[in-house]
């Protein structure tokens, strides 16, 4: 369940209302009172960026403004971007959202619990299957069980995943980043690239940088993350969350995501060259409340909303599709404290009165 809308945040909303003060400041005024060290917004259309700001640090307590070129884990957010992956090897029919995880890895059935036998790819993306809940936060397995190099890492990780228990207090959807770990691993397997490989290869086709990890641990320079204490996030390699790459691993700029946004907007309007209008509808639409790494619902004039939220940790990045208005609105923040994302939600309503039709 939504939390309430907090009535501080309400109170710097009715301004912007009122008076129509600039997007930017009052972002920024949103920005402050959440004491959010950076704080970037972006309004695109399919073919234009109607208004993009980044405000604040990269760091807290340091004058070294954040830049629309920086770097942000996004979380979550990566799984659109892993869908999106998966269509174009399906569309290149090297494999096939009813392709089942053990035709691809025959070898980990026997040590596999029988209820995860018939998974398929379709089953893993849309959160329709019964593995284990998991997140970076989960004590089991201990990083220290888990050894060699990041991809046998996640080989050894995904056999456990698929040794534990089925949930069986869910009878639809069950939220867990698990499905996409053996995702990641299918798609690293019927392309013979590496999930990595496949991203740049994805970005070379877009024009766009994808990367991997915590920004600051490959350049310190970058923007730090920070916890609900607002410490930053020394930099460092999480073996969780490199179990959980094609889950929500992802560091982007605020520009180049933009960019990827505005593929998926012209792609709901049958104008991408890569995958026809049907798939990126089933991509954002095509089960009931989350399809392919797309949350979404229909509002009450009938146009189709999609969204996701990434949480990592330390940093907080949502983003919202209206396909019908050709509109997007997307959020990066580097903290993840208690009130973040209802701030992030004060700074989308900001911009949907904005540009909203």
């Amino acid at each position: 369940m939504r939390k309430p809308f907090p009535a501080f945040l309400c109170c710097l909303l009715l301004p912007f209302t009122l008076k129509a003060q600039s997007l930017h400041l009052f972002a920024d005024s949103i920005r402050t009172a959440c004491h959010i060290p950076a704080l970037g917004y972006a309004v695109v259309s399919a073919d234009s960026i109607l208004e993009i700001q980044m405000l604040g640090n990269k760091k807290i307590n340091t004058p070294s403004p954040a830049t629309l070129q920086d770097q942000f884990r996004i979380g979550s957010n990566t799984k659109a971007i892993t869908c999106t992956m998966a269509a174009l090897l399906v569309q290149q029919n090297k494999l096939h959202w009813n392709t089942p995880f053990f035709s691809l890895f025959p070898d980990l059935k026997t040590q596999s619990h029988p209820a995860y036998y018939h998974l398929t790819l379709k089953e893993l993306l849309t959160f329709r299957n019964k593995l284990v809940r998991y997140t970076y936060t989960n004590p089991l397995p201990r990083p220290e069980n888990i050894t060699g190099n990041e991809a046998a890492q996640r080989r050894q990780f995904a056999t456990w995943l698929l040794q534990q228990p089925p949930v069986s207090d869910t009878n639809a959807i069950n939220y867990t980043n698990s499905g996409y770990v053996l995702a990641g691993l299918m798609l690293e397997k019927a392309a013979h690239k590496s999930y990595l490989q496949l991203l740049q290869q994805l970005g070379q086709q877009l024009g766009i940088h994808f990367g991997l990890g915590g920004p600051n641990a490959v350049d310190s320079t970058q923007p730090w993350g920070h916890d609900h204490q607002l410490q930053p996030e020394a930099p460092a390699n999480n073996p969780k969350l490199n179990w959980l790459q094609a889950a929500g691993n992802i560091h982007i700029s605020l520009q180049d995501y933009a960019r990827f946004i505005q593929f998926q907007l012209r792609g709901l309007a049958g104008r991408s060259p890569l995958l026809p209008a049907t798939i990126f509808e089933q991509l954002h639409y095509g089960h009931p409340t989350f399809a392919y790494g797309w949350f979404w619902k229909t509002n009450n004039k009938g146009e189709h909303i999609s969204w996701n939220t990434g949480t990592p940790g330390t940093f907080v990045t949502h983003v919202q599709l209206v396909r019908e208005q050709d509109r997007a609105y997307i959020v990066f923040t580097n903290v993840q404290q208690d009130n973040t994302e209802e701030a992030v939600e004060a700074v989308v309503k900001a911009m949907e009165k904005k540009y909203g039709q």
